[in-house]
């Protein structure tokens, strides 16, 4: 058997260990050790390796970025703000038709600004959301979708762990992804307003309408999200304003959630054991990741699949738009049977080589820049779509007295707001773009 051929097969056999609960890492480790032994013949290369790329992938500065993103996360959400965020939208639009899910929305897109993990964004914006939703009168399906979705968008608006691990893999700007992430995160949190206010007034029965707030109550209410636009200030705007790299605006943003957790009470010396025991965990699970990916990927390099895949691709005289089109339903494919960050750090090694040997009519950088955010978004519909819609889980599980089947019934509208923006997106590039020097 060829080198061609033991790459082409270490696909279904990878799929195979993941559907039978094989840790993401430990299956693509595990295929990388022994597709190398069969390309090679040798365990040389393979122990070579090992010893290099263990070291290589704990001590990579680029990667410190990622347990400070965490643990940023872990103290804005022991720190109340996701609380004053919902409060703050909700003083403004919980008064309209579908306002309390807008304001939900809202509050998502905030806490995404400084929490940087889907996943963190929708579980701590369901403690908050979900009992005002069910208090005035939302259907089941229709709250936990709007959470599930609005969760995405913490991996979208700046900073993302997952745009961190994409600009490590395809050699980018860490900033200019950030930045060229804003925009299309914002798109996204209008598209998803929009969709709750088509939906409401299709379905009138489905939501209702809390009290409109007085305008003495909404001062304080903004006034109290003040530690969030700092945070989101400080790290965003220090990283474009040259104050600091992406690793040291990381910190000062942990240390202020830090600190703002600590002022509002919800930081003791437990809550911080806990915080640094989640990081720490969430750490080791995304490096182990990496880790297998790396090796994986080393693998793949020696059967040459991804040299000929590209070369393969080139030869047969494809429309640029017609292979990344494919590309970009391949993700959706791969985001219905496993999660966003282990694709990327699967896909990219593979994809990334076929795209950039084409032309597309702009700058290798600026190509590499849209294709990011194309990937990103592609991920963060994979967040909610079944059968492993992680978000639908996580919202799920909090709420177990709405079936699983209304949930996704109630997120389809939202994922159709997904695929028109990556559609949007796709004819669009400026709009990712526009803003990079």
């Amino acid at each position: 058997m060829s080198g061609i051929e033991i790459g082409l097969w270490s696909f279904p056999v990878l799929i195979l260990l993941i559907f039978l609960r094989i840790p993401i890492g430990a299956a693509m480790l595990g295929c990388g050790i022994v597709g190398t032994f069969l390309v090679t013949g040798r365990w040389t290369p393979i122990l070579s390796q090992l010893k290099s790329v263990i070291w290589a992938t704990n001590v990579n500065y680029s990667l410190s970025i990622i347990p400070l993103f965490l643990l940023m996360g872990q103290f804005a959400a022991r720190g109340g703000m996701s609380q004053s965020l919902f409060n703050a939208a909700a003083a403004f639009l919980g008064h309209r038709k579908g306002g309390v899910a807008m304001a939900a929305v809202g509050a998502c897109a905030g806490f995404g600004s400084i929490c940087g993990s889907s996943l963190a964004t929708a579980a701590t914006m369901a403690q908050v959301a979900l009992p005002e939703l069910r208090r005035h009168g939302y259907a089941g399906g229709l709250a936990t979708a709007t959470l599930a979705a609005g969760g995405t968008l913490g991996i979208l608006i700046p900073p993302s762990v997952v745009l961190v691990i994409y600009a490590i893999l395809a050699e980018q700007n860490i900033a200019k992804l950030f930045l060229a992430a804003f925009v299309p995160g914002i798109i996204a949190a209008i598209s998803y307003l929009t969709v709750i206010a088509i939906y409401v007034r299709l379905k009138p029965e489905s939501a209702g309408q809390a009290p409109r707030v007085p305008w003495s109550e909404r001062l304080p209410a903004v006034i109290a999200v003040w530690p969030v636009a700092v945070i989101f200030f400080l790290v965003v705007g220090g990283i474009y304003l040259g104050w600091f790299t992406p690793t040291q605006a990381a910190a000062v943003g942990a240390v202020g959630a830090g600190l703002v957790a600590w002022k509002n009470g919800g930081l003791d010396r437990a809550a911080l054991l806990a915080c640094f025991k989640e990081t720490a965990v969430s750490t080791g699970m995304i490096f182990f990741i990496v880790l297998g990916a790396t090796v994986f990927n080393s693998f793949l390099a020696f059967s040459r699949l991804p040299q000929v895949g590209a070369e393969w691709v080139t030869a047969q005289g494809f429309a640029p738009m017609t292979v990344l089109i494919i590309i970009l339903v391949l993700y959706i494919i791969f985001g219905c049977i496993m999660d966003s960050l282990s694709m990327i750090v699967l896909t990219i090694p593979i994809f990334f080589p076929i795209v950039t040997a084409m032309d597309f009519g702009m700058s290798p950088e600026h190509f590499a820049i849209w294709f990011g955010i194309l990937v990103l978004m592609v991920a963060e519909i994979g967040m909610i779509t079944p059968p492993v819609g992680l978000n639908l889980f996580i919202i799920s599980a909090m709420s177990r007295e709405v079936p699983i089947r209304d949930t996704y019934r109630g997120i389809v509208p939202f994922v159709s707001a997904d695929l028109f923006r990556i559609v949007l997106l796709t004819a669009f590039p400026i709009i990712s773009t526009f803003l990079i020097v």
